[in-house]
């Protein structure tokens, strides 16, 4: 399925561009046209996309089986504006013959489209939505743009891009017992800011990131957005391709950046001794240990999203929660990201341990990480969220507060009715 392919002198986000625009070479500040592998929308974006697809007086897409669109901000539908929203979706691409799936067979869709096998490496991916930059972890090259643009590739299959300068970000040392992906991009974002990484691609490389899960890279990649950045992007290896073994369905093409590649920055850090991170209100840079951060009481806990609702975090959070109780001033939301990992979880007893400690598991869904429902907050109340923003308001009233973490953190947190660190119950 894999065809290694070489180049000179480019960064991994180059070598895809230019191979999409048929150029032999790609340089930062470029403009060109790139052909693309996959189109994306959502509840909340299509029906933007395709008012604006019918004023330009077209009435077919390029190729249907590029295009797809999912319901997974406010559904299962909250209420009559969101239901009008999914069904202006759904009656496109029924119309259109567009990939289509329907609550009880889909999820979020930064989870859903890697796990089904939708994005493979070399790909170069459109979504509107900012975290559709989450599928460089497979080594693709996707980034959000606006349902406009996407409006325009629905038409012609392409999208006038410049080219991206690269930040190289080298992660030394071994990964502590709860370090995971949102730990490193806390601290990450925590050391370079929320711009750190303007209309820049960055590669995640290092130690830490080879022993890193594919659950932890993905983590990493969707929060490249939240540090400005166009793509996040990991390179291939066996973990990469032992992901994909039972995914992809049609062949891809596996990219390498080039020894003497030029970085526009290369950062090293050694993160052997780092603690659990947490991001305080109302900025993902307004990272710190989770030590450092003291009588902070809460009333909400959040594990799911796009960041944090797959199988493997809701491992890390049962491993904390199971024998426990969830401490009674606290209301604890577990979120599956898609069918698939609810399933998964049901199978492994994990939603059971949720259930039993006084939990409430919900059905995949954004829900309530863009304060849409299920679990909006009121004035004055605190969350322990394993979502990737925190801006005022974010997940309700502006005078609630949003606390971001991992979600050992969001575990310890539930139990223990204050942002605790998991050392505490472990």
């Amino acid at each position: 399925m894999k065809n290694r392919q070489k180049g000179s002198s480019m960064t991994l986000a180059e070598k895809i561009l230019a191979a999409h625009a048929g150029e032999k070479k790609v340089s930062p500040g470029d403009f060109i046209n790139v052909k693309l592998d996959l189109i994306l929308a959502n509840d909340i974006t299509a029906p933007i996309t395709i008012r604006e697809f019918k004023k330009l007086g077209l009435e077919k897409v390029f190729d249907p089986k590029k295009i797809i669109m999912l319901p997974d901000h406010f559904t299962p539908n909250k209420d009559i504006p969101s239901a009008e929203q999914a069904k202006i979706m759904k009656d496109f691409c029924l119309a259109q013959d567009t990939l289509y799936f329907e609550v009880g067979r889909t999820g979020i869709e930064h989870v859903f489209l890697p796990e089904q096998g939708f994005v493979l490496p070399g790909d170069v991916v459109i979504g509107a939505d900012s975290h559709t930059c989450t599928y460089g972890a497979v080594g693709a090259f996707a980034t959000g743009v606006g349902s406009t643009d996407v409006a325009a590739a629905m038409a012609t299959g392409d999208i006038w891009m410049k080219v991206p300068q690269t930040i190289k970000l080298v992660y030394h040392g071994g990964l502590g017992k709860w370090i995971g992906g949102k730990d490193l991009m806390l601290f990450t974002i925590g050391q370079i800011g929320v711009d750190g990484a303007i209309y820049s691609a960055i590669e995640f490389t290092g130690e830490a990131i080879d022993a890193l899960p594919m659950d932890g890279r993905f983590t990493m990649a969707n929060m490249a957005i939240e540090a400005g950045g166009k793509a996040g992007l990991f390179r291939v290896d066996k973990k990469t391709e032992d992901f994909l073994k039972t995914r992809a369905k049609r062949p891809y093409k596996v990219y390498e950046p080039d020894k003497d590649a030029q970085y526009a920055r290369v950062i090293e850090w050694d993160v052997s001794k780092l603690e659990p991170q947490v991001a305080l209100p109302h900025s993902p840079a307004n990272a710190r240990p989770v030590s450092q951060v003291k009588n902070v009481a809460i009333d909400q806990v959040v594990i799911g999203s796009c960041t944090n609702g797959r199988l493997g975090d809701l491992q890390v959070a049962a491993r904390l929660i199971k024998g426990r109780k969830i401490h009674p001033r606290v209301r604890c939301i577990i979120i599956p990201a898609t069918q698939q990992v609810y399933a998964d979880a049901l199978k492994e007893g994990l939603l059971e341990t949720f259930v039993s400690a006084g939990a409430i598991v919900s059905a995949p869904t954004c829900g309530p990480c863009i304060g849409g429902h299920m679990g909006v907050l009121a004035a004055g109340e605190k969350c322990v969220s394993t979502t990737n923003r925190n801006f005022v308001g974010r997940m309700g009233h502006p005078k609630s507060e949003v606390y971001l973490a991992g979600p050992a953190v969001a575990a310890a947190s539930a139990v223990m009715g204050r942002v605790a660190s998991p050392e505490e119950l472990s």
